[in-house]
Order: structure tokens, then C-alpha cells, then sequence
């Protein structure tokens, strides 16, 4: 996201005195991405989006809190192995394997899948 528009939603949620009230959780989220992906010195980010670091803590800290309780949920996206066959109790019951590749998470409800999946990756 551009800090721009970042820095224009944030000043939405500032009262008169400066203080961040009231700040939703979608916005908290977006403000958690643009700070996990921020390159250089935190100053710097702090100062492009026109908040000190301080009010700042409490925010990015909640947006801590609700991404690890599960509350920002990315999208799932299914990867089908050509010429596998699904069984049926490897998605309705728990899944076997979860494995993560590449900051997806692609879950095997049998050994064999993997084993071929990772085959299939190896050549």
C-alpha cells in the first residue's frame, strides 16, 4: 500500500490533540503489512505515515495480537496434484501433512501425495 493513502487513513482516526482513537481492525492490519514490509529504519516509517512511534505501538501491537488469534485470515488457495486421486477422508477429517513452501501452506491427507509432490519439485 502506498504510505500516502496510509498516512490519509490514519489521520481519519486522530483526534485534536493527535491521539489515535478508534482505529478498526482492517485499517490495523493494513498498518501491520506496510510495517512488516517497510525496509528501512522504523523512524522512517513512523515519520512517512505522520505518527510517532509511540501511538503507533499500541496499534501495531494489537494488529500482532488479532493476526495470531486468527482474526485476518489470508485467502486459501487449493493446488491440485495432476493425476492424484482425493480421497475423501484426506479433507474431511484432519489433514496428515502441512507442509509450508514458499509462505503457502499445502496440505497432504496422505504420504504418498507428498512424497510425489516433492518428487515432482525435485526435477
Amino acid at each position: 500500500m502506498d504510505l500516502a493513502v496510509l498516512k490519509k487513513k490514519i489521520s481519519s482516526y486522530k483526534t485534536a490533540s493527535g491521539r489515535l482513537t478508534k482505529v478498526p481492525d482492517d485499517l490495523t492490519l493494513e498498518i501491520l503489512q506496510s510495517w512488516e514490509h517497510w525496509t528501512g529504519p522504523a523512524s522512517d516509517f513512523y515519520s512517512e505515515i505522520g505518527v510517532s512511534a509511540k501511538k503507533m505501538a499500541r496499534v501495531i501491537g494489537r494488529g500482532k495480537e488479532l493476526k495470531r488469534e486468527g482474526h485476518f485470515t489470508e485467502e486459501f488457495k487449493e493446488i491440485a496434484v495432476e493425476g492424484a486421486a482425493v480421497t475423501s477422508a484426506g479433507i474431511s477429517g484432519h489433514c496428515g501433512i502441512e507442509l509450508v513452501w514458499k509462505d503457502n501452506v499445502i496440505r497432504f491427507g496422505d504420504t504418498s501425495l507428498l512424497l510425489d509432490f516433492l518428487k515432482r519439485r525435485r526435477d
